[in-house]
């Protein structure tokens, strides 16, 4: 511990703390795309259906044809998905379906179950197709587990970002998610989230910072916890403590932090939350509150598999002109204009 904080090194998964489950930060630089979407290179030598291992700069992850992961089982929390660079392909057993990038978010709770898939559609058939994204679980308090399966597209547009100036020509960019930085709010989350929650004090945001940029992170509540990710750059000074290996930072007390950047532009995640405070019983794709839970989660969905899968494949991709959309269950429909796009 050093000046109010821990640290330790980034591994696959980050490490999280209550509010939050998990973060996984995914940056694969894939070739140009295929008829199917897919990579346009030979997949000999990978372990396809299990490709974790980044290979040529890229992953398939579970995906056979299109990497991503294809349609998977959630109950008892959310996923918040920060798509960064490239496209993610959404369809899920309710009938939804979703193309977003460019800065765009999804935030999906599971609550009582989902099965949905999540594709990394390859459009440029002549040149590189880089991918990047964050992926972070939400917990969901006992008496949210079982609330209807919901989720909500924050295009990149509509995100709230906010430019801190100086000294001299540096800045630094601050995305906001979730929560509050200064006087600007993130986007409402879903309804029954513990963001939503009165005092619950939750934030998401990625920060970038030019060489030589100073930022000053906002105090949080006396009992929020907080992560900092340093996840690009070459040195970073945390309230005058030198950081120079990429790392997370578990912040011990909640008074404001002062960041100062070193000779290259850095990229940070900060998570944040007051702690629900709650049992966590854990087995892969579902989080509950007890064993026995977690035991019927199971039952349940070997019994109904929360709905069935609507379509007709396991790792479904949407027309390489589709743009970027959102269908939602009810029918709703959204779309990013021709620019946006």
């Amino acid at each position: 511990m050093t000046r109010g904080f821990r640290t330790g090194a980034l591994g696959f998964p980050w490490p999280t703390r209550d509010p939050f489950l998990f973060c996984v930060h995914h940056l694969d630089h894939y070739p140009k795309g295929n008829a199917v979407l897919g990579p346009d290179a030979s997949l000999a030598g990978r372990d396809i259906g299990m490709d974790f291992t980044i290979k040529d700069g890229w992953r398939m992850y579970h995906g056979e044809r299109v990497p991503g992961f294809p349609a998977h089982p959630h109950r008892g929390f959310e996923t918040v998905t920060i798509a960064r660079q490239g496209h993610i392909d959404h369809s899920d057993s309710l009938g939804a379906a979703a193309r977003f990038g460019h800065g765009d978010v999804q935030w999906m709770t599971a609550g009582r179950g989902i099965v949905h898939s999540e594709m990394f559609p390859l459009l440029d058939p002549s040149g590189p197709n880089t991918c990047e994204l964050f992926q972070i679980w939400l917990n969901l308090p006992k008496r949210a587990k079982m609330v209807p399966p919901h989720f909500s597209m924050l295009w990149s547009p509509l995100i709230p970002r906010r430019v801190i100036k100086g000294p001299g020509a540096a800045e630094s960019e601050v995305v906001i998610v979730a929560g509050r930085f200064g006087d600007a709010a993130g986007p409402p989350p879903p309804p029954d989230s513990w963001a939503s929650t009165e005092d619950s004090d939750v934030g998401i945001w990625t920060i970038r910072m030019s060489p030589d940029a100073e930022l000053t992170l906002p105090s949080a509540g006396p009992h929020t916890q907080r992560n900092l990710y340093f996840f690009a750059g070459d040195r970073l000074l945390v309230d005058g403590h030198s950081v120079t290996e990429h790392c997370y930072l578990e912040m011990e007390t909640p008074h404001a932090v002062r960041l100062k950047n070193g000779d290259t532009a850095a990229e940070l995640l900060m998570l944040q939350g007051r702690p629900i405070a709650e049992p966590v019983a854990h087995h892969g794709p579902f989080v509950m509150n007890t064993s026995e839970e977690l035991y019927q989660a199971m039952v349940d969905f070997q019994q109904t598999q929360f709905g069935g899968w609507p379509w007709s494949d396991g790792e479904p991709v949407h027309p390489r002109d589709a743009g970027r959309f959102a269908r939602h269950a009810d029918g709703k429909e959204e779309t990013m204009a021709a620019d946006e796009r």
